[in-house]
């Protein structure tokens, strides 16, 4: 009698101190970005900006991670390999927070020299940093362990980045105004000096330590695929923008056209590409997948939404009448920056729970729990900030309607972006239709909707690339650039003024819900999409951004 032998598969064994010193790094992604909201209003009083002004911070820091990503594409297609694999992604990241220490500290000079152009350009150098960085570890943290548990080490990491939008409004606002919750106070250039200092010294303390950690390398000699007419659309897009960045620069032309110019070019680029690609697909790689180009401007309006949503929060909560007769001063707005950011913490730790190995009742059980220990991490740390956590009690009616939204989902892409989309558009409206605290709530349930939207669209779209997964997932990171986009439209919507001398800054939150209605037609198109390939990708959704 002959034995059939079976080799059982080897798991790969995670590195979980290589893992822990790696998240750190996803901490300070979210501290940084969320930080932004509080730094924003603090710059259009300052320099006497206009709201559209104010949020060219915003552009400068998401328009760095497009141009960023596409220079490492560009120059790695030139080279024909990939700079990272060749590097290393430790050395990645190493070089990447190098640079966001240039920028940090070039933030100090631009202060004393009363510049906002040069604290632009200084925060696009700390965002092209991170560039580097998030394109560096987030392949480094599926390769620290088994493959088959990637999603597992991501979905980690993006909690902790979570715990860092978290912390990063309330941090920051105590270093600019001496506290989060008290009486106004005047920020000098002394306080930023000092709130940049420590940020450049944290990012070189975190980058020696990584030079000195026992972190492998982390090289992948994986093909790299080259697509030349990918790359020439590409090239196109960014002298386009570039181009009206310029008209708008030396000419009276109104930003508004030019920005609603921008965001019909970006699609049309993408959509012609694809068609172009699906009449010979030679020299397109991944863009002759139209669920990727789908997915391309999914990710452009997702992020250009949840950056929109906090930075235009601060000038709306200024805003006389809108929550208090004379206008929340900008000292006290964390609290409320904080929960938007929290918000997306909750979410996150939310659908991480689908990677562990629970029952479904389990599962279920989980899903109303940790919502509810999230949100108590929130009040905490604002009640340990000395933030009055009283009236932020009432958003556990906010986080019930999510988890519902949550458990409807039943963790499957399609089902839950639409799910999410629809309720997020629902409250971006009743947000406009309303004043007050119910209105504040309104926009700040907004993170809740998006906490997971972006591991939906992602996994949709790179469903079925095949070989070209990997430069599909490098055009999706590409499309961050609709936070550089979006909430200047925005802002110059609530530039208009009215005839009764006010402004629209409320009713520009329209845009928002806008982006959440074309998520919710997303949904349904990558499902069509996608079923006409023979493929039905409603499985358990993974990762975070």
């Amino acid at each position: 009698m002959s034995e059939t032998l079976t080799t059982t598969p080897k798991t790969i064994k995670t590195n979980s101190g290589a893992l822990a010193t790696l998240v750190i790094v996803f901490f300070f992604w979210g501290f940084i970005a969320a930080s932004n909201s509080i730094f924003i209003p603090f710059c259009k009083t300052h320099f006497k900006l206009t709201q559209f002004e104010s949020q060219l911070i915003g552009s400068a820091f998401y328009g760095a991670y497009f141009i960023g990503s596409l220079a490492l594409y560009l120059i790695s297609s030139a080279l024909g390999y990939d700079i990272l694999n060749k590097i290393g992604y430790k050395k990645g990241i190493i070089y990447g927070l190098a640079i966001s220490v240039v920028g940090a500290l070039g933030i100090i000079p631009s202060a004393n020299m009363n510049s906002f152009p040069l604290i632009l350009a200084s925060f696009f150098i700390v965002a092209l940093g991170f560039s580097l960085q998030q394109t560096a570890a987030q392949p480094f943290a599926i390769s620290l362990g088994d493959p088959s548990t990637g999603s597992h080490r991501l979905n980690l990491a993006g909690g902790v980045n979570s715990f860092g939008t978290t912390l990063g409004p309330i941090i920051v606002s105590f270093f600019l105004f001496g506290s989060v919750g008290g009486e106004q106070t005047n920020v000098t250039v002394t306080n930023v000096n000092t709130l940049y200092m420590i940020v450049a010294a944290v990012f070189a303390a975190v980058a020696l330590f990584f030079t000195f950690s026992k972190l492998p390398d982390g090289k992948d000699d994986s093909k790299f695929e080259a697509s030349h007419k990918a790359s020439k659309s590409l090239i196109t897009m960014t002298g386009l923008i570039i181009a009206i960045i310029i008209v708008g620069q030396l000419t009276n032309i109104q930003k508004l056209p030019l920005l609603v110019l921008t965001l019909i070019m970006v699609v049309s680029i993408l959509f012609y590409s694809n068609s172009r690609a699906i009449k010979n697909s030679e020299g397109w790689g991944a863009m002759k997948y139209p669920q990727l180009i789908y997915g391309m401007i999914g990710i452009f309006v997702y992020v250009g939404v949840e950056v929109t949503i906090d930075n235009n929060f601060g000038a709306l909560l200024k805003t006389p009448g809108y929550l208090t007769p004379e206008g929340l001063d900008e000292s006290k707005i964390s609290k409320f920056v904080s929960l938007y950011w929290g918000s997306l913490m909750i979410g996150r730790w939310t659908g991480a729970i689908g990677v562990f190995n629970l029952s479904e009742t389990g599962k279920k059980i989980a899903t109303v729990i940790v919502p509810f220990v999230a949100f108590g991490v929130i009040l905490f740390v604002n009640h340990l900030y000395g933030n009055t956590i009283g009236e932020l009690l009432p958003y556990t009616i906010c986080i019930a309607v999510a988890i519902a939204a949550f458990l409807f989902g039943q963790e499957k892409p399609v089902k839950t972006l639409l799910t999410l989309a629809l309720l997020a558009t629902a409250l971006m409206l009743t947000g406009v239709f309303t004043r007050g605290i119910v209105s504040v709530y309104s926009f700040i349930a907004g993170g809740l909707c998006c906490s997971i939207m972006w591991p939906c669209i992602f996994s949709l779209s790179v469903a079925g690339l095949g070989k070209y997964t990997s430069q599909g997932s490098a055009f999706l990171i590409m499309m961050i650039l609709g936070g550089a986009i979006i909430p200047p439209f925005q802002g110059a919507l609530g530039d208009i003024t009215k005839p009764d001398g006010t402004h629209y800054m409320h009713q520009s939150y329209l845009v928002a819900a806008a982006g959440f209605a074309f998520l919710a037609f997303l949904a349904v198109k990558l499902r069509s999409v996608l079923k006409a390939q023979g493929l039905n990708f409603d499985e358990q959704i993974g990762g975070g951004h």
